[in-house]
């Protein structure tokens, strides 16, 4: 895929909901490469290989789809807490393809670790890190159900190692991201800052994702590194918590996909000292920066859905429980009624009412307020007295649209970000495959 990175940081209208274009910095321990294979028949980059030299702790959270792709089957039997890459390819999904699909796994896995031992013996000062199979992760993206293209990734294995490059500019991560896309228009990535004790820490993130976007991730990938010095153990508890508010916290289409993946990865090379537990005060404000790194990731896949033009927010107050407000805030967000009001920008309120009402959830109609940004729509159980259609119809040619439902009647509350659904959603899923 050709991406010019000036026309992409000129690209205002979408991006500037999300902030401009972060510039990853380099994370010590890790090298990238990116090429193709002619997975798409195009010369696009389709295969991405991240290398840690010297190891990386790890943590990983997988869809809950109760079929998956062989990639993460792969994954889950690896029992490893320590590994040494992690494969990326585009355009096959390498879901439904059993025996194929596991045994052309099988065959890159010991061509890649082969190739990457080969690697480690040209080094200058004469030792040799032997690769094994077993330290190898995939991630896979694309369609469901056709042929894994094993032959092609394999024969394209010594030359992602001989691509591999330590020193990671925009480029280079610009070009890692842009390789794992699929419908996506753009790619996505963050960094954030942050410090462990008195140690300054990176992380950097990339991620993809367009359509077939649900709660329990949605076919999404997402990468995160740091340099920090992390157990696995911790590191799949962090993951986990800032992945429930963030990459769950998000619909497209209400599909779950076979593919999800969201990884976090600590090449260890900055020493913070003994960690005792996942609530240790040291890790803190890695914690925050994670989560807020993930939450940045996973609005830009929102920002970028198949066909979206419009970034919608469903904000579900003073309910009776966070998963109460969780519900109900899907419930509207999920709706295809609701979705298309967005995209016809019109400020039909009465879908929102629906939504709330198919949740299943017990509420009390006269308490309820209904908000789109500042302008309330209703309360106490009927239209507000505020009620003024012409602001609404200025409010919803907006790009980015608030939705506000306050219950009241306790203390939860829950976010989630989705977008409208338009005629290009349908036409690319129509021929998705071509």
């Amino acid at each position: 895929m050709t991406i010019n990175l000036k026309n992409f940081l000129k690209d205002k209208p979408k991006m500037s909901k999300m902030g401009e274009f972060q510039q990853l910095q380099e994370i010590e321990g890790l090298e990238i490469s990116a090429i193709s294979a002619d997975l798409y028949g195009s010369g696009r980059d389709d295969l991405c290989l991240f290398y840690f030299k010297d190891g990386a702790n790890y943590g990983a959270v997988y869809t809950n789809n109760s079929i998956c792709s062989e990639s993460i089957t792969w994954n889950r039997n690896i029992r490893k807490k320590f590994i040494k890459a992690l494969l990326v390819n585009t355009k096959n999904a390498n879901t439904f393809t059993g025996l194929q699909g596991q045994e052309g796994l099988d065959s890159i896995s010991k061509s890649l670790a082969k190739n990457l031992t080969l690697k480690e013996a040209q080094k200058e000062d004469g030792t040799t890190n032997v690769v094994k199979k077993n330290e190898i992760l995939f991630a896979s993206t694309g369609v469901i159900g056709e042929k894994f293209p094993a032959q092609q990734i394999k024969g394209s294995v010594p030359n992602l190692v001989d691509k591999l490059r330590d020193k990671q500019n925009k480029f280079v991560w610009f070009k890692a991201a842009s390789s794992i896309m699929t419908t996506d228009t753009r790619p996505k990535l963050a960094y954030e800052e942050c410090r462990i004790w008195n140690k300054d820490i990176r992380l950097c993130g990339i991620a993809k994702g367009s359509g077939m976007i649900s709660p329990n991730l949605g076919t999404m990938l997402s990468f995160v590194f740091t340099d920090a010095d992390i157990p696995s153990v911790y590191l799949k508890s962090l993951l986990k918590k800032a992945v429930a508010n963030s990459f769950n916290a998000i619909t497209v289409d209400s599909d779950t996909s076979t593919n999800d993946m969201v990884a976090i990865f600590s090449t260890n090379k900055i020493k913070t000292g003994k960690i005792y537990n996942v609530l240790d005060p040291k890790l803190k404000d890695f914690e925050n920066a994670l989560q807020k790194l993930l939450l940045n990731l996973a609005k830009q896949i929102v920002n970028d859905g198949e066909g979206a033009k419009k970034f919608v927010t469903v904000k579900v107050i003073n309910a009776r429980s966070q998963q109460m407000a969780k519900n109900i805030a899907f419930s509207i967000a999920n709706s295809p009624l609701f979705k298309t009001a967005m995209a016809g920008e019109d400020p039909n309120w009465g879908r929102i009412i629906m939504g709330i009402g198919k949740s299943g959830e017990k509420i009390s109609p006269d308490k309820i307020e209904i908000k789109f940004g500042d302008l309330k729509v209703a309360e106490k159980g009927k239209i507000s007295d505020e009620y003024d259609e012409a602001k609404l119809k200025e409010y919803m040619q907006w790009d980015s649209i608030l939705i506000e439902v306050n219950l009241k009647i306790g203390q939860g509350s829950f976010e989630c970000y989705t977008c409208d659904f338009t005629n290009d959603y349908i036409n690319l899923n129509t021929d998705y495959r071509n």
